[in-house]
């Protein structure tokens, strides 16, 4: 036998036994190859789904400009309705205050407007009481009196009824004639009041102090007209004696 036999059997034997080994060695080494081309911080799942979730990154920076959830957008709703409607309440009750306030004003007038008509018809109507009846016209007009002793005692005593001045018809018409003898015109000039400078005048010898202080309104402010002398002097009578008629001498 050749040695050469021995040789080949050998290596035969060698490669049957170590194939199996050799493919091993060869793997391992690819796969070391593979693992040192792959990047250190790199994920070793191959899904696909695995990679998507390692490229994910999250924020910690807080978000801007992005409106509120639908509550929070409804809450604010529900907040500018409320201020509108509150303007609106605002904006009525002030109206209505105004407007009762012109009422108010306008009642203020009116009643104003009321009193100063009640104090013309007042006016109007004492006017027609000094003056006499009303004629068709509605202008005052002076009741008829004869221009005579009868009628100016007659048209005092109308005057003086209406005042509230007592007198009658008798007692005047008695002063009158022992005073002045029923001249509108007679005047002392000899007694003590006209040495005092303030002589008696008119129909019952009135002097003017007393004349100008029991002056009845509505009558003459002439000491010598013969009705505005009989009611001041009246007047004077009944506040000093009672009444004219209870004048019998010198007053």
């Amino acid at each position: 036998m050749s040695k050469n036999f021995l040789i080949r059997g050998h290596a035969r034997a060698l490669n049957r036994h170590h194939k199996v080994a050799v493919a091993g060695v060869a793997a391992f080494g690819a796969a070391a190859i593979g693992f040192s081309a792959t990047p250190s911080d790199a994920s070793t799942t191959t899904t696909s789904e695995a990679a998507s979730t390692a490229r994910i990154a999250y924020s910690t920076e807080p978000i801007k400009d992005v409106r509120g959830t639908v509550t929070d957008q409804l809450a604010g709703a529900g907040v500018k309705t409320e201020l509108i409607s509150a303007k609106k309440k605002a904006a009525t009750d002030a109206a209505a205050k105004k407007k009762a306030g012109k009422k108010a004003a306008a009642a203020a007038a009116e009643k104003k407007a009321e009193r100063e008509r009640e104090s013309d018809r007042a006016g109007r109507s004492g006017d027609r009481q000094w003056d006499g009846r009303q004629g068709d016209t509605g202008k005052p007009a002076r009741k008829d009196y004869a221009d005579n002793l009868d009628g100016w005692i007659r048209e005092s005593l109308d005057i003086m009824k209406k005042r509230g001045i007592p007198g009658s018809y008798e007692g005047i018409h008695r002063n009158i004639i022992r005073e002045s003898s029923g001249n509108p015109k007679a005047i002392n000039l000899w007694d003590i009041n006209a040495q005092n400078g303030i002589p008696s005048k008119g129909l019952l010898q009135v002097i003017p102090p007393t004349f100008s202080a029991y002056h009845v309104p509505g009558t003459s402010k002439n000491i010598y007209d013969p009705v505005a002398n009989i009611t001041a002097a009246c007047n004077y009578a009944a506040d000093r004696y009672g009444s004219m008629d209870n004048v019998n001498s010198a007053y």
